[in-house]
C-alpha cells in the first residue's frame, strides 16, 4: 500500500504530471483563439505554444535542484535529460514536422496518379516546436515547479 501512496505523493511525479497539464491547456486555450475554434485535440496533441515536453522535463529538473540541491545526480540527471528533450523538441522534431508539411503537399499534388493507398497518406504536421515555443514550456516548467514548491513541498 506504501507503493500507491508514494506514487500518488510523490514531488517529482506531481510536478511533471501538472507542468504538463498546465501547458496543454495554455496551447489549447492560444490554439482556440488563434484559430477562432475550441479543438479539444490540442489537449494531448504535439506541437503549439508552450512546449509541453520541455514544461514537464523542465519542471522535473527544477524541483529536483529544489528538493536535492543543484548538486544532487538526481539534478544533473534530470538537467541533462531536460537540455536534450528541448534540443530535440526544436531541432529534429520541428525538422520532422516541417518536411511533414512538404510531403503532405506533394501527395496532394500528385495524388490521382498515386496508388490508392498512397492517396490516403496524411503525416501529421504538429510534433515539433520553435525555440520560442521551447523557451515558453522552459518557463512554464519553472513558474509551475516554484509553485509546487511553494504550495506543497517546502
Amino acid at each position: 500500500m506504501n507503493r500507491i501512496s508514494d506514487f500518488f505523493t510523490n514531488p517529482y511525479l506531481i510536478t511533471g504530471i501538472s507542468s504538463w497539464f498546465a501547458a496543454q491547456v495554455i496551447k489549447t486555450v492560444i490554439f482556440a483563439i488563434v484559430h477562432r475554434k475550441l479543438d479539444l485535440s490540442r489537449m494531448v496533441g504535439d506541437g503549439g505554444m508552450p512546449s509541453a515536453h520541455s514544461a514537464t522535463v523542465t519542471s522535473v529538473a527544477v524541483m529536483c535542484g529544489l528538493l536535492n540541491g543543484t548538486g544532487s545526480v538526481e539534478f544533473a540527471l534530470a538537467f541533462i535529460l531536460a537540455i536534450i528533450v528541448c534540443h530535440d523538441a526544436s531541432g529534429v522534431r520541428h525538422e520532422t514536422g516541417k518536411q511533414a508539411i512538404v510531403i503532405n503537399e506533394l501527395v496532394e499534388t500528385f495524388r490521382v496518379s498515386l496508388d490508392k493507398e498512397l492517396q490516403e497518406i496524411r503525416l501529421k504536421e504538429f510534433v515539433g516546436h520553435t525555440p520560442l515555443q521551447v523557451i515558453a514550456g522552459i518557463l512554464t516548467g519553472i513558474g509551475n515547479a516554484l509553485l509546487m514548491y511553494a504550495l506543497f513541498f517546502s
